[in-house]
């Protein structure tokens, strides 16, 4: 009778929803954001080509051995992410949280990213 729908199929509806308004192109590209139990994730991809043009995560060598998957972590992120868009010559992003509530980690993120020069 009832469903049981997963945490995992109600953030992709909100995503799925997010990304019908949201596209990223190349004066403006999208940061994407995904969020693990363990680590965060970025990218800033330009839509039109399909292609990312600056990555980062709590994985990055510099970060992991000092940050886990906490909101210090994330800001670090997030400067690194607006460090390396600015070398590329990107300085304005579509934030796309990626059906993610804007709070915790993800607002820290992009706390960080704005911090370090990006605008959003």
């Amino acid at each position: 009778m009832f469903r049981k729908i997963d945490r995992k199929t109600i953030r992709m509806k909100k995503h799925l929803r997010v990304r019908k308004k949201i596209s990223g192109t190349a004066e403006c590209p999208r940061l994407s954001v995904y969020r693990s139990g363990k680590h965060i994730y970025t990218q800033i991809i330009d839509d039109t080509k399909g292609v990312t043009l600056v990555a980062a995560s709590t994985k990055e060598p510099a970060l992991k051995a000092e940050y886990g998957g906490n909101k210090e972590a994330a800001k670090k992120v997030g400067l690194l992410t607006a460090e390396k868009a600015l070398e590329k010559g990107i300085k304005s992003v579509v934030f796309d949280r990626g059906g993610l509530i804007y709070h915790g980690r993800v607002a820290a993120l992009a706390e960080g990213a704005r911090e370090g020069g990006l605008e959003f």
